[in-house]
């Protein structure tokens, strides 16, 4: 992939952001509540929250609720029958699990009945250039989840990435039919920003969908980011941006 100077790759995703996301006021509660994925990452998160997590992205009309894998087997039997898609994030957060073992980790989420696996990609690989040891642990996952019809949603964590490693990324994942790109964990050195989402849309230019994730606070905020092109919005405050 051609490289380009910092200052070259900075002017197109200024000129990216001013082309795709225009100041647009938030989205009609409706069309908010269905772009939202539920989430409840944190470690010492109770059993008994799963409970009241479902409940309440299937009383505000959520796409769906997304948790650690210790959690989804609970989380699948409370959204069981409802239109509500019960997400596991794997090889989260730190995206460094061995390959075999992550893909264990997938294959057991699967079994329990996850619908949609949110997948850490490995960091430290897309940045060393190593395309092996990142598909390595990529495309087994993409290919158990489509063999059981579930998508993947693989995730960058963009604020540690340049350009040029974002849209090496996506071209990875995309050739391993990934259904989605995310934009990060949450768990990083800060939120999602409107020039992530610009990035990877004008990267994916139509070739997956995008999950924009991390610190999204307002219905200002939200609607931005899906102005710029995200599909999907993971937010651990639902109700409060709903309200």
């Amino acid at each position: 992939m051609p490289e380009l100077p910092a200052q070259d790759y900075n002017a197109l995703v200024d000129a990216i952001v001013a082309r795709l996301a225009p100041a647009a006021a938030a989205p009609a509660p409706a069309n908010l509540a269905a772009a939202l994925e539920s989430t409840l990452l944190a470690a010492d998160a109770p059993p008994a929250a799963m409970e009241q997590l479902c409940a309440e992205a299937v009383r505000l009309g959520c796409a769906a609720v997304c948790v650690n894998p210790v959690h989804i087997a609970r989380v699948v039997a409370a959204l069981r029958g409802g239109p509500v898609r019960a997400v596991a994030a794997v090889n989260f957060p730190l995206g460094a699990g061995l390959s075999p073992a992550v893909l264990r980790e997938a294959e057991e989420c699967l079994k329990l009945g996850a619908d949609d696996l949110d997948l850490v990609a490995p960091l430290a690989a897309l940045r060393a250039g190593d395309d092996a040891a990142f598909l390595a642990v990529v495309a087994p996952v993409a290919a158990a989840a489509h063999a059981c019809g579930a998508q993947v949603k693989v995730i960058l964590e963009m604020a540690l990435l340049t350009p040029a490693e974002v849209a090496r990324g996506c071209e990875l994942a995309l050739a391993v039919g990934a259904d989605f790109l995310k934009t990060g964990t949450g768990f990083g050195l800060r939120g999602v920003t409107v020039e992530d989402v610009a990035l990877l849309r004008a990267t994916l230019a139509g070739r997956a969908r995008i999950k924009a994730a991390g610190g999204i606070r307002t219905r200002a905020q939200a609607g931005a980011l899906l102005a710029a092109g995200a599909a999907r919005l993971g937010a651990s405050a639902a109700a409060a941006l709903l309200a």
